[in-house]
């Protein structure tokens, strides 16, 4: 029996979460034996070679990036490069489930920050969940409690320099080869993390670190290209809930490889972050269909006579 397009969409990203979310934990098993900063280095420099040979193989190096999409560019390399810092910063000092559970707030900024800046229409009932959301997020972090530290603020420092990435990519002409500026993303991401890491001293690698550094970058390439086979196969609408996968993988890796389980009220509010998010995609996905529809209506009708 053939799989259908959904259930291939579905099956990619639910691959790409879990490969993104094994870079995370390969990256946890180094903190207390590498510094930071020649981690980030070391991944980079990897991956930006791996990228490279992937880019030159689909032709993309011989592609030049049109001027009016340099500052989108830009913009999503700020992005990338700010959400690197602050996300592996905190995942270096919390759990991995709470710090993915901070990040699954995303859609919800995404969709308030293209609301308040590409002007695109936000109804109350997405309004409502994106402050549902929000309370959601703020029962994972719970400021001013005991349990609290600045790395949940990193956390979501973190989906802010995301959103900057998401919403600058947004504004790429579709002619941006994707591996082109991925690979622009790439290499900036290593220099930034090479000089920090000048800072700093540097460790002796052994084999487990080495072995964990080659890892995350095979990992962190496998969940890149995964994530763009999954733009070209399914519907959007039932693909991108699978998304939250990353949330169960981070749970089950957390508890088999550090020991973590978070707290009942960690859970409760990464509950209402994903049930939000969820419903967010849904009513994005019936406002589009609705539009789809009414367009094919006025189609039909052929234009008015004069």
């Amino acid at each position: 029996m053939p799989r259908s397009d959904n259930l291939t969409g579905a099956l990619l990203m639910m691959g790409s979460m879990a490969a993104f979310t094994l870079n995370d934990a390969m990256i946890k098993a180094l903190a207390g034996q590498v510094p930071l900063f020649q981690v980030m280095f070391l991944r980079g420099l990897v991956t930006t070679i791996l990228v490279a040979l992937i880019a030159w193989k689909m032709g993309a190096l011989k592609r030049h990036l049109p001027r009016e999409d340099w500052g989108p560019v830009f913009w999503r390399m700020v992005g990338e490069i700010g959400s690197a810092y602050f996300f592996v910063t905190a995942l270096y000092h919390m759990p991995l489930a709470n710090i993915s559970a901070i990040m699954q707030a995303l859609p919800l900024t995404l969709t308030l920050a293209a609301a308040l800046f590409f002007r695109e229409p936000v109804g109350w009932r997405r309004m409502a969940a994106i402050m549902a959301g929000f309370i959601g997020v703020m029962l994972i972090v719970r400021p001013g409690t005991e349990g609290f530290n600045i790395y949940s603020v990193y956390g979501l420092a973190a989906v802010a320099f995301v959103t900057l990435r998401d919403l600058a990519t947004r504004r790429l002409s579709r002619d941006v080869p994707s591996m082109l500026v991925t690979l622009f993303n790439s290499f900036f991401i290593m220099a930034f993390f090479g000089l920090g890491s000048l800072t700093g001293d540097w460790v002796a690698l052994d084999g487990r670190a080495a072995l964990l550094i080659c890892g995350a970058a095979v990992m962190i390439i496998g969940g890149y290209l995964f994530s763009i086979m999954v733009m070209r196969v399914g519907e959007i609408s039932f693909v991108a809930p699978f998304r939250y996968t990353s949330l169960i993988w981070a749970l089950i890796l957390g508890w088999l490889a550090f020991g973590d389980w978070p707290q009942t009220l960690t859970l409760v509010g990464a509950g209402i972050v994903v049930a939000s998010g969820l419903f967010t995609l849904y009513r994005e996905a019936q406002i589009s269909r609705r539009a789809k529809a009414d367009l094919k209506r006025q189609l039909s009708l052929g234009p008015r006579p004069r």
